[in-house]
């Protein structure tokens, strides 16, 4: 069996196509956002994960609106202080099917094949923090854009 060369499967630098329109026009978080697993970064891969850097409430809040996916998505929220991890650094709020969820904390969040959610709300910003989503089943750019998933329901 011929031995396989990991470094396929080790994306070292990211794609940045999430957001590319809102270069210019958004503030208080990083745009494009970084995405970091794909199938056109590494093929067969099936999922998708992007990530971007809050660090400031950002303009226009909301930006991600209600929305739903045809498959499961974990969305993190990562706070940056090396010695108290658990604390976000900011305050906010998503809806999921129409139930407000508040938080202050890193978090992690997982969403369902169809469960609606959004818009996404920042009450404040106190420190940056990393926002991440793992889009499971997904690894397709236009798939994975959030309220422009052509296949939402």
């Amino acid at each position: 069996m011929p031995k396989m060369d990991y470094n396929k499967l080790l994306v070292r630098k990211p794609a940045y196509e999430v957001g590319v329109q809102a270069v210019g026009k958004h503030r208080g978080h990083q745009v494009p956002s970084m995405t970091y697993m794909s199938n056109s970064l590494v093929p067969g891969s099936n999922t998708y994960v992007e990530v971007s850097w809050i660090y400031d409430v950002p303009t226009p809040n909301p930006y991600v609106f209600e929305h739903a996916h045809n498959y499961n998505e974990i969305v993190m929220h990562i706070g940056s202080d090396p010695d108290n991890p658990e604390a976000l650094g900011g305050e906010m709020t998503i809806d999921v099917n129409g139930q407000p969820l508040s938080f202050d904390r890193t978090t992690a969040l997982f969403l369902p094949k169809g469960t609606k959610h959004g818009p996404l709300t920042w009450k404040k910003v106190t420190r940056p923090h990393i926002e991440m989503t793992i889009m499971l089943g997904c690894g397709d750019f236009a798939k994975a854009m959030p309220g422009r998933n052509p296949d939402s329901k």
